[in-house]
């Protein structure tokens, strides 16, 4: 069964303590869905069209489990936290088998 992974690239942070606040609430709901960060940072090497931002990267068993982590009650709740603090690029991939 193919892994699911989470990819976010923060284009702006705009607000911060909305972004603390949204990282004490979705590191637990991520825990909770199964999720292991593999890489969350500022320090980035871009290529070609890229844009050295702050990217994460969590990692799921299945992209099933992914799924179900991003539409949970708890993870919603820091995405209400989290509101219009940031502009990001977020994305659910799934992995290859």
């Amino acid at each position: 069964m193919p892994k699911g992974y989470w990819v976010s690239a923060y284009r702006t942070i705009s607000d911060p303590e909305k972004l603390a606040a949204y990282n004490k609430l979705a590191g637990p709901a991520v825990e909770a869905g199964g999720g292991r960060i593999l890489a969350r940072g500022s320090r980035v090497v871009t290529h070609d069209a890229g844009i050295a931002e702050r990217t994460v990267l969590i990692e799921f068993d299945s992209f099933e489990q992914d799924v179900a982590a991003h539409e949970s009650a708890a993870y919603q709740e820091a995405l209400v936290a989290l509101s219009d603090g940031v502009e990001r690029d977020f994305r659910i991939v799934e992995g290859i088998d």
